[in-house]
């Protein structure tokens, strides 16, 4: 038994230490231009299916047959979904045909993929892949359209797909339906998420969220033990919430952006960022 111990924590220890000398050497190229091998592909597609599979068994499925929800996904999927999945007979967008791995085609989705599974999808994306997650950018009922649209493009032609394009004005952003508000005094835990999401990793270091974490913007470690914000406003709740969603309005020569956080997302990221004592 202490035998066959030592041999499994020595492969272990070879396992680990051959992958982080295949990681270092920098020999697997992370070239857009160079795609996945056949092997590589099968893994992460498979990992993929498998992991919404596992995650959409508590889904309840609303009915998507009305067709105000189903012309309303339309205009959703046009301007948001068409620049990477494309439509019948429209191509993506180029940099939507330069992704690697390629945007999936949508035409069959709906013959292969469950309502809650497309749901899922739409609702958090995919990691690794460049399928953003919708659910800071849509109300639960607009992603639920789109899924509705979606069943839809098996049985539409080019033309049909043009016609009722052209028929429906694209939605704007005030048009589109606000996230559902929460609770008054936030999710910690969701704006965690909700720091991510809006890409707030990619000018502050954030404990305990990953990302890209640069200083471009001061480290919001402690912030919640700091009396001002941006050097303004006392530091608070409130103040914090408004610092979000309009600090260009608070601090005009600030190089934060507004970034269109919505009510319900910055408070959820208040909440997060008053536990960073």
């Amino acid at each position: 038994m202490m035998r066959t111990l030592v041999i499994l924590s020595g492969l272990a220890v070879l396992a680990i230490a051959g992958t982080a000398l295949f990681v270092y050497s920098g020999v697997y190229n992370v070239a857009a231009t160079r795609q996945h091998t056949a092997p590589v592909y099968w893994i992460l597609e498979t990992a993929m299916r498998r992991s919404v599979l596992r995650r959409v068994q508590e889904i309840e499925v609303p009915p998507l047959t009305e067709r105000a929800t189903i012309e309303r996904g339309l205009r959703l999927y046009h301007p948001n979904c068409v620049p990477c999945h494309g439509a019948p007979g429209i191509a993506p967008e180029g940099f939507g045909l330069a992704m690697m791995p390629v945007p999936a085609n949508l035409a069959l989705t709906a013959r292969e993929w469950q309502p809650a599974e497309v749901y899922w999808v739409v609702k958090h994306g995919i990691k690794t892949s460049g399928m953003p997650a919708w659910e800071f950018r849509l109300a639960d009922t607009d992603l639920w359209a789109i899924v509705a649209f979606v069943a839809t493009l098996p049985t539409l032609s080019p033309q049909e797909y043009r016609d009722r394009a052209r028929a429906i004005a694209p939605l704007v952003a005030a048009d589109a339906a606000p996230p559902a508000s929460g609770a008054d005094r936030g999710d910690a835990e969701r704006g965690k998420v909700a720091l991510q999401q809006y890409a707030c990793v990619a000018c502050h270091v954030i404990p305990g969220v990953v990302g890209a974490n640069k200083t471009v913007g001061p480290s919001l470690a402690g912030i919640a033990s700091r009396k001002y914000l941006a050097g303004v406003i006392p530091n608070g709740p409130d103040n914090m919430i408004r610092w979000l969603r309009f600090p260009q309005q608070i601090a005009p020569q600030s190089a934060m952006p507004d970034l269109g956080v919505a009510e319900r997302d910055a408070r959820d990221m208040a909440m997060f960022l008053e536990t960073l004592k």
